[in-house]
């Protein structure tokens, strides 16, 4: 019988993964507010199987961007024990964290949308990514890469602004100018 259960718990994580790896490739083409029926054909389930995973809207959008925030947090220590500096990780870690900002369509109207459901999204994000990019500043500051009393919410609030794209710019746009606020942030021996 518990080999049963075992199976049983691991289609579940199979289905959920597959919501969720849907959810987020409907959400890049069309934003949040896409229709469920359209995540459930991409996943290859029926629409109950979404709202029994995820009862709320807010409940998807919420468990597709803490994955993928979840992701960008644990790749700091990564990039820290594989770059050739804190300054190479910092600006590697920045790069994916753009991506992320810009190309997660829906995510700013998600973030301001005054849905109740949502609004532990941005604390989501700062809870999470802060510390990661305050790791990668505090390595930077050690190794004398970065100029002093930059900090992590400053940074990341500047990148996000820097990242909001429009008609006449986008992200090629985006990552050259948060390209060129982190070369004003490194110290210049």
């Amino acid at each position: 019988m518990p080999e049963a259960v075992g199976v049983r718990q691991a289609q579940a994580q199979r289905t959920r993964g597959a919501v969720l790896a849907a959810a987020a490739a409907v959400f890049v083409d069309q934003g949040v507010q896409a229709p469920i029926r359209d995540i459930a054909e991409r996943a290859g389930v029926g629409i109950g199987t979404i709202y029994r995973n995820f009862p709320s809207r807010a409940d998807l959008v919420t468990a597709v961007y803490r994955h993928q925030i979840d992701t960008c947090a644990a790749l700091a220590p990564q990039l820290l024990a594989e770059s050739a500096s804190p300054f190479t990780a910092l600006t590697r870690w920045v790069d994916a964290f753009v991506d992320f900002l810009v190309t997660k369509h829906g995510l700013g109207a998600a973030l301001g949308s005054g849905d109740p459901g949502l609004e532990n999204l941005h604390t989501l994000m700062l809870d999470t990514l802060l510390p990661a990019c305050a790791t990668l500043l505090d390595a930077c500051a050690a190794a004398d890469e970065i100029n002093p009393g930059i900090t992590a919410y400053p940074l990341m609030r500047a990148i996000g602004n820097l990242c909001i794209t429009g008609p006449d710019y986008d992200q090629a746009d985006a990552q050259h100018m948060v390209a060129t606020l982190l070369a004003g942030c490194r110290h210049q021996a």
